[in-house]
């Protein structure tokens, strides 16, 4: 890019191009604003990147095998794209309804996930989400389906004008312990509910309101009935697209982008509001700017948690799941004595993100212990035999403030869960701080036809 040529004058600078922060410059591109978006990295995708196999070795293996070896063992080093920090989309997510709103899904093409398992006692057993499926799963007992079936009817059915439906619950003040009780639930549906439907880590909101949890179970439910099989969508070729499709989104709407390109100081006013930024190719002027947190260290604070991860390479299908050539496992805490839950997200060359014959199964969990690596275990022995294992650990940030009086505006560190949805509710509410109004999606005329 010629320096002579470019402007200097923005309304929002853009660091970092994680998903969080592509979205955004997507969407306040859309939105007529001026949006210069730059990454110190030579690639897309920040902490979220997918990369190549021997990426792969370069960051996690002091050691690594030679290219010879490695491709001799794993195929070519071209057919491997795989993501650093491994979530789902909900079919019916609110990510998913960004894709649409901004028509992203001209330029990144999804397969379904095939299945969402739950592990009990030592086994992994498909997730009903459907009031069939619940009477044909082997999680429960007939009775048990029974009042299962129609907890999920109940869900179908509530609408919050319609007193009839609520069954005399009251989902701001009743727990979401109550609603199960209502419904005579057991320990162990109760569980994959929490853990496999709606997606909570821990059992903290067992004693918050039901409402929260409601939703969780209906967002899955209606996303499972949408494609079937499972409520869970992926991009062909990793989600290193979704960051690249965004990233096209703003340049048709006039955004412009600078990959390696450092930050070397950051300019502020006497008040101490953003002013800009000096690089390599010049001086850049905007009065917001819109950061992951490795840009703005000192403006940011660690949660107290810390997520391992690791990435593992297999040369077949998970055991006992129809030869499956995508899934989800969740192994909720109570059953391998932790506090929070454990994912597996598993992948394939079906996918375009290993070479042929080979599957991506990428564990994560918040750590617990001073001994992280067999925090993993469970997951590990449901994996075996694995072929390759990467393993790093991340401390999760958030920022100190909400960036209202510097115009600093921070994205919080992606979580160990295995979807997208906390990360779009911090995308709606840096939107938010950042424009002064919501988010509203809608079916948008195309601008370029």
């Amino acid at each position: 890019m010629d320096p002579e040529s470019m402007d200097t004058e923005y309304d929002v600078i853009v660091l970092g191009t994680g998903i969080t922060e592509c979205i955004l410059s997507g969407l306040l591109s859309v939105d007529g604003k001026k949006v210069l978006h730059i990454d110190k990295q030579d690639h897309y995708g920040g902490e979220s990147a997918s990369v190549t196999l021997s990426q792969l070795y370069e960051k996690f293996k002091q050691n690594p095998i030679s290219k010879e070896e490695r491709e001799s063992k794993f195929g070519r080093d071209r057919d491997w794209n795989v993501d650093l920090i491994p979530k789902f989309l909900m079919a019916n997510g609110e990510l998913t309804n960004i894709l649409v709103h901004t028509d992203v899904t001209r330029y990144v093409e999804f397969k379904q996930v095939s299945g969402s398992y739950v592990f009990k006692q030592g086994k992994i057993y498909k997730v009903p989400a459907t009031e069939m499926e619940a009477i044909g799963s082997s999680l429960m007992g007939v009775f048990e389906k029974r009042r299962m079936k129609k907890f999920l009817e109940w869900i179908g059915s509530y609408q919050e004008d319609e007193i009839s439906t609520h069954q005399g619950l009251d989902l701001d003040k009743n727990t979401m312990d109550e609603v199960y009780t209502k419904f005579g639930l057991g320990n162990s549906t109760k569980e994959f509910i929490g853990h496999a439907m709606a997606l909570w880590t821990n059992d903290d909101y067992l004693h918050q309101p039901a409402r929260p949890s409601v939703e969780r179970v209906l967002l899955y439910c209606q996303s499972f009935s949408r494609y079937g099989k499972s409520p869970y969508l992926y991009p062909l070729y990793g989600l290193g697209e979704l960051p690249q499709g965004f990233a096209r989104l703003s340049a048709i709407y006039g955004g412009t982008y600078m990959l390696d390109t450092p930050i070397e100081k950051v300019d502020y006013s006497e008040q101490g509001k953003f002013q800009g930024v000096h690089t390599k190719l010049g001086h850049f002027r905007a009065p917001v700017v819109i950061a992951d947190p490795t840009y703005f260290p000192e403006k940011c604070k660690s949660t107290g948690q810390r997520v391992i991860r690791a990435i593992c390479i297999l040369d077949h299908p998970v055991a006992n799941t129809n030869n499956a050539d995508s899934l989800q496992i969740i192994i909720p805490q109570s059953q391998v004595d932790r506090k929070n839950d454990i994912y597996i997200a598993i992948v394939s060359d079906s996918h375009h993100v290993c070479a042929k014959g080979h599957y991506l199964a990428i564990i994560s969990t918040i750590i617990e212990t001073d001994k992280p690596h067999r925090e993993l275990e469970p997951a590990f022995q449901l994996l075996n035999p694995i072929e390759e294992r990467f393993m790093g650990i991340a401390e999760l940030f958030e920022p100190k403030e909400d960036g209202s009086k510097d115009n600093v505006y921070l994205s919080r560190s992606y979580d160990s869960s295995s979807h997208f949805e906390s990360m779009t509710d911090d995308v709606k509410d840096m939107y938010f701080r950042v424009t002064g109004h919501p988010l509203v999606l809608k079916t948008r005329q195309d601008d370029n036809n």
